[in-house]
């Protein structure tokens, strides 16, 4: 009895229905670009996404896949808290099986607000609040009393309450302690203006002095300070007494009449404060952007230094070290400190903080300090500042997806990168990653490669299954996954050197460099070794140097390439003058515009917490333009038939023929020079993926006129295919007698350039020095650098 029991436990038993659910499904999926795509994604393994920028991987992964999964998770959430989340539309798809929890880590660049840290982002702050309170000496309060976000205030009244049927009246008083340095109120920086820049003091009020955008004297600034009798508006500036010039600049809110109308009168700066300095930079328009920047100089407050805690803060310490020194330590440092506190009485608190910081170090940003702005963070930074949380994270089975980790990666760094993806993957779950790098798309267990081309030519899968198997497949990423550059037999002759003196910006260690012009120069190191300190804090302000850098572009869905980039000027221009008429019909935000939809293409429906629907216009059938507008043509194209054009086309269309208009065609010719030739002129903004608007803002830059150009890794998203492209394309510019600077860890480009500069040797204080200036040959020759030692291996050295 006892050996037939033996034997019947020894066969295998049914696999169970529970294991049965081991792909995710899609099928069906028609988001942006896709055509009707199906695809099966293997559960708890590492997939990597490939294919030409705009081939549709972000369409499938992240508006498709991540999307439907966070949607699914929404829905589980009562109605009223449903009212407070984003609402999302379900993605186009006739199937979607087997999804999981989404844990969406992407490169969007993280808060711009002025008291967003890499501390508060990443809740080691808060850790650190608690242990200052507990463990600081002298003690000073809970841990808000150590928050730079928290103001310190106090008051007392009267407060009336109903009891036992009558009304009761009690004092109450009640004090809160925060940590807000009063002067910059948490911000760390204070602004001073240039009075010079804001009024000519020889002018009078009535005279119109005003420098500051919208500040006309017959506009309504002009009658509110004209009218509110604190001053002689026909006396020059220059000529007030010290209470009128308090008045104009600095009186507080004050109510007062104007031709028998009720305003409200307030000094010159805090009206500025409020309307201008509380937006983001980024958020502002051009020209009220160059008044800022003109008018306004940050400082480091002189109160608090610049560490954004009042004094008591400052005061409490823990073995002669305050909150404000922890957080400008560098982060691998502060981990050795907090390594050295033994207290038993916040034991789980130092462990969780340990935590916390070897995973800044362990994901390579042990050279950031908790102090850095959320907002300087580069878009490869904030990604892995926002990994930080799941590392140490108990939940498996989850999907992870992440948008090309690789960005801002010194080769060196990728290794590392891998290796956390991998420690993901193991722990049970599904990892899903967008990657162009060859080094990240070796270590894939499943690999899907979109196209065979971008925008209308992609969206379909041209290869599923193993690297080896990608390899030899014939597609586009698989011909180019073993692709190498070559160094060049010869480099060019410098025409000049710009010149770096006493650099000392963040980690810099008073550096000195000549930067050859003329030539293409790459500017290398791991990451946080000082590339973008030197370059943008002693190169970019200079004049005729113009910056391309990573920061986002910001455009409404009302917002196009044509628009974006100035194309759609010279159209409406020709369109006018071929019709004989006025060049505003033929813009869908004017006088063009379809009156059903206000020149949207689509009506929006809101439905409170569920997600909005988007129509296509019935009246206009989505072309945004009246009928009467459409029937005036240029070259037998009506002003919709060409915003539906492809870039390609529409350089074809204005480049010859009845339709020739030189001033589309050289914008036009820009933007298929950055490898854009696909996207379509009307293509709303926020359907371009991250490496599209860099090579947008690109060919946008390019046509400003300066001798340098700075270009920050400019190969972010782009296809391995695509990067020789890119490199034709600063070939063409330096050749046509431009110097061109760029930062990059790509070794494609750095085999190319003509001159390398090398920082290191590490990150953070322990980089910060010129290691290496010369040749890629002599780099490669000498191997003296973890640069040179890469790119010897990359070019078979």
């Amino acid at each position: 009895m006892m050996s037939m029991a033996t034997s019947t436990d020894a066969q295998s038993p049914a696999p169970h229905a529970a294991d049965s659910h081991d792909v995710i499904r899609v099928h069906g999926a028609r988001e942006n670009n896709l055509k009707d795509l199906s695809v099966e994604i293997p559960k708890r393994r590492l997939t990597v996404f490939t294919g030409v920028s705009g081939s549709g991987k972000t369409s499938l992964v992240f508006d498709t896949i991540a999307a439907e999964s966070q949607r699914l998770i929404n829905e589980t959430y009562s109605a009223f808290v449903q009212g407070f989340m984003p609402a999302l539309a379900r993605p186009e798809v006739d199937v979607l099986e087997g999804l999981t929890t989404a844990i969406i880590v992407d490169q969007e660049r993280m808060g711009g607000d002025p008291r967003s840290t890499v501390g508060t982002a990443t809740d080691a702050n808060a850790m650190l609040r608690i242990l200052f309170s507990r463990l600081g000496r002298p003690h000073i309060g809970s841990p808000q009393a150590f928050s730079f976000n928290v103001a310190s205030i106090s008051g007392a009244g009267a407060v009336t309450m109903e009891r036992g049927g009558r009304t009761v009246k009690e004092r109450r008083s009640f004090r809160i302690t925060g940590g807000m340095c009063p002067r910059c109120e948490g911000r760390g920086s204070v602004s001073d203006f240039d009075l010079t820049q804001l009024y000519d003091d020889s002018k009078s009020i009535n005279e119109g002095p005003f420098r500051i955008p919208g500040y006309s004297a017959d506009g309504w600034y002009g009658r509110i300070y004209g009218g509110c009798g604190f001053f002689d508006p026909d006396k020059p500036i220059r000529e007030f007494t010290e209470t009128e010039l308090h008045d104009l600049l600095y009186k507080e809110p004050t109510k007062i009449k104007v031709d028998g109308i009720n305003l409200t009168y307030e000094g010159l700066i805090p009206k500025l404060q409020k309307s201008m300095l509380s937006k983001d930079r980024e958020a502002m328009q051009p020209h009220v952007r160059a008044f800022v920047d003109r008018a306004i100089t940050f400082t480091s407050c002189p109160e608090c230094g610049g560490t954004r805690l009042n004094e008591a803060a400052r005061s409490s310490k823990i073995k002669g070290i305050s909150i404000a020194d922890a957080c400008a330590m560098q982060i691998s440092d502060l981990a050795e400190w907090v390594r050295g506190l033994d207290e038993p009485s916040v034991a789980p608190l130092l462990t969780a903080l340990r935590h916390t910081l070897d995973s800044f170090v362990e994901i390579g940003l042990g050279y950031l300090s908790l102090d850095r702005p959320a907002g300087t963070l580069s878009g490869g930074e904030a990604q892995r500042t926002k990994m930080i949380r799941h590392l140490g994270s108990s939940l498996t089975d989850v999907t992870y997806v992440f948008d090309e980790p690789t960005i801002g990666l010194h080769p060196h760094d990728v290794q590392r990168m891998n290796n956390l993806l991998r420690k993901l993957r193991d722990k049970g779950n599904t990892v899903l990653v967008v990657e162009h790098k060859p080094e990240a798309i070796a270590i894939a267990d499943h690999v899907v490669d979109l196209g065979p081309g971008a925008g209308t030519e992609g969206g379909q899968v041209v290869f599923e299954g193993t690297v080896e198997g990608l390899r030899a497949s014939g597609t586009l990423t698989g011909r180019h996954l073993d692709d190498r550059a070559c160094l060049k037999p010869s480099v060019r002759t410098p025409s000049g050197t710009l010149a770096v003196r006493g650099a000392s910006t963040h980690n810099l260690r008073d550096v000195d460099v000549d930067i050859p012009l003329g030539v293409l120069v790459v500017v290398t190191g791991v990451a946080g070794s000082g590339k973008s300190s030197l370059i943008h804090g002693s190169v970019s302000g200079r004049d005729g140097v113009v910056t391309v850098d990573q920061t986002a572009i910001r455009g409404s869905r009302r917002s196009n390439p044509a628009t974006y980039t100035g194309l759609l000027d010279p159209i409406r221009k020709a369109f006018a003058k071929a019709n004989g008429v006025k060049p505003a019909l033929f813009s869908s935000n004017s006088e063009g515009a379809c009156p059903g939809c206000n020149g949207a293409g689509v009506i929006y429906t809101d439905l409170a917490m569920m997600a909005g629907v988007a129509t296509t216009c019935e009246e206009c059938e989505g072309r945004r333009f009246q009928d009467s507008v459409l029937h005036h043509r240029l070259g037998g194209k009506d002003i919709s038939e060409v915003l539906a054009m492809s870039v390609t086309e529409a350089e074809a269309f204005f480049g010859a023929g009845e339709a020739r208009t030189p001033a589309a065609h050289k914008i036009l010719r820009r933007m298929a020079d950055v490898g854009l030739g696909y996207l379509t002129l009307g293509q709303p903004l926020t359907t371009l993926s991250g490496g599209e608007r860099q090579r947008l803002k690109l060919a946008t830059r390019m046509a400003e006129e300066g001798g340098v150009y700075i270009l920050d890794e400019p190969t972010s998203g782009l296809h391995l295919a695509d990067v020789e492209q890119l490199l034709g394309l600063l070939d063409r510019l330096v050749d046509a007698g431009k110097s061109v600077i760029v930062i990059e860890h790509h070794l494609a480009v750095m085999a190319h350039a003509d001159w390398i500069i090398d920082l290191g040797p590490g990150a953070g204080h322990d980089g910060g020095r010129i290691v290496f200036e010369g040749t890629p040959a002599d780099l490669v020759a000498t191997r003296s650098t973890l640069t040179g030692e890469h790119l010897a291996a990359y070019v078979d050295a």
